[in-house]
């Protein structure tokens, strides 16, 4: 086995496949029922050039479906734009987080002035306006058929979001899905948007900024919403030229601090803004009010080298270690001092981090995240391990197989379930020894193996998904 046995999720294509039945060994739970769909690249290969980042690579949908103790499986391209002039001219087309097209000087020019948007919506899944939808972090959203996964157009809302960048972790409230866009300008702003049933897409408010940060996701309370500009900024200048790839432009800035914008989310207005010492993170996790205190758990790095650490020549290196992310819990007073601290709710290392969302996003009693890890004693490679945290106790469980790579966790709770983790973890999981990768179901109480079902080929490494109950496509 290679001394990077991970390096199959970082491969270069994937068949697509429909199986009715994947073989199952243990009790797969018989109330499971619904679809999970997964995001991430399908390649990162195109003709005779490769992709770059782990970030890039071609959108690829995954769909698990559960009925009766089965478990079928589907994956398919999301054949947009991106992937059509991939395909027709056998080469990397349209600029992606951090990698650039090898066009001539006049393409390069003419993208000054006439910038092609990719439609590769290959990072995380929603259901917005009651459309299955792929989103990338561009406004452009792609939705798609749940039945057969094929793309069903570029989704247009009603007044469409203005902006070159949103994040990819809308939240949901009743009928209404809100997000975030970043419009580049000489004055840049962060504007809000609310997203109703219909599709009507309406500008709650906005923050004006000189050099706007690189924001994957933001944080949504009862009646805040919490935007954090980690100092990892650009000149949008910079942008509008296309001199160097999307996230290439982007520097690091600690002498700035993290400000946090607190805005009330039903009308926009900006309520305070808080400072923290220099922080980075993708991810927030959840944000609930307790008092006068709005408290706010983020999936935080000390600085933005975590990027750096996923260029695929940096993965390649045997000596590789990829900087741990904690969750810290920050606590912004609602009046008083505007300069807030931090504790350290683990220092284990966790990324791509979920809960139940549905029934404990901004309730301050929820308890358990679940992510993906590193194991200390396995320090050197990809993550290789799952971890559930207790947020109120610190505690940790964890499922650990040697030379195994688990994905994302999402949790789904079992019907009538009368505790927040009665139910159960689905993770994708590349098996390096073995060639192939499995769907690891985790009982979600204990952390305990309860089933998994084959998948006769390697998937490679994703980000993110969502289980849509009650659907068996």
């Amino acid at each position: 086995m290679s001394n990077r046995p991970f390096e199959l999720g970082f491969g270069e294509s994937e068949r697509e496949l429909t199986i009715d039945s994947l073989p199952v060994q243990g009790n797969m739970p018989t109330w499971l029922t619904g679809t999970l769909v997964r995001n991430g690249p399908g390649t990162f290969r195109v003709g005779g050039q490769r992709y770059r980042h782990w970030f890039d690579g071609l959108a690829m949908l995954h769909k698990f479906s559960f009925a009766t103790g089965r478990v079928s499986y589907a994956n398919k391209f999301i054949r947009g734009k991106a992937y059509q002039a991939a395909q027709e001219n056998g080469r990397i087309a349209y600029n992606e987080f951090a990698t650039d097209p090898c066009r001539s000087l006049f393409e390069r020019i003419t993208a000054v002035f006439s910038p092609k948007t990719t439609d590769n919506a290959k990072v995380s899944i929603a259901r917005i306006a009651n459309q299955f939808m792929a989103l990338g972090e561009t406004p452009i959203q792609v939705s798609f058929d749940l039945d057969t996964l094929e793309m069903a157009g570029v989704f247009q809302y009603e007044d469409n979001p203005v902006g070159q960048m949103t994040t990819v972790h809308p939240h949901f409230d009743d009928d209404t899905t809100y997000n975030m866009v970043t419009r580049y300008n000489r004055i840049s702003q962060y504007r809000l948007y609310g997203i109703d049933a219909k599709a009507n897409a309406k500008m709650i408010g906005q923050v004006p900024t000189h050099q706007p940060a690189y924001m994957h996701s933001f944080g949504m309370s009862q009646n805040y919403v919490i935007l954090t500009e980690f100092p990892f900024v650009v000149n949008p200048l910079n942008l509008l030229l296309w001199i160097r790839p999307f996230i290439e432009n982007f520097r690091w800035k600690p002498k700035r601090g993290t400000p946090f914008y607190v805005m009330n989310r039903f009308t926009g207005e900006l309520v305070a803004r808080f400072e923290a010492d220099p922080f980075f993170a993708f991810h927030h996790i959840n944000a609930f009010e307790l008092g006068n205190e709005l408290i706010v758990d983020i999936n935080a790095y000390e600085d933005a080298s975590i990027i750096e650490a996923f260029y695929l020549n940096r993965l390649a290196e045997t000596s590789i270690k990829i900087p741990f992310g904690t969750i810290r819990r920050y606590r912004l007073p609602l009046t008083g001092a505007k300069m807030v601290r931090y504790e350290t709710i683990t220092d284990e290392c966790v990324e791509l981090a979920r809960y139940d969302y549905g029934r404990f996003h901004t309730n301050p009693n929820y308890q358990h995240v679940y992510a993906c890890s590193i194991n200390r004693q396995q320090r050197q490679g990809f993550y290789n391990q799952l971890i559930k945290i207790n947020v109120k106790t610190g505690v940790t469980k964890t499922w650990y197989e040697a030379d195994t790579y688990p994905g994302e966790p999402i949790f789904v709770g079992a019907p009538d379930r009368s505790s927040e983790d009665d139910g159960v973890v689905l993770s994708v999981v590349l098996d390096a020894a073995k060639g192939n990768s499995f769907l690891l179901v985790l009982d979600a109480k204990t952390f305990v193996e309860i089933a998994r079902a084959e998948i006769p080929q390697a998937v490679l490494f994703g980000y993110h998904g969502e289980f849509f109950y009650g659907t068996n496509h």
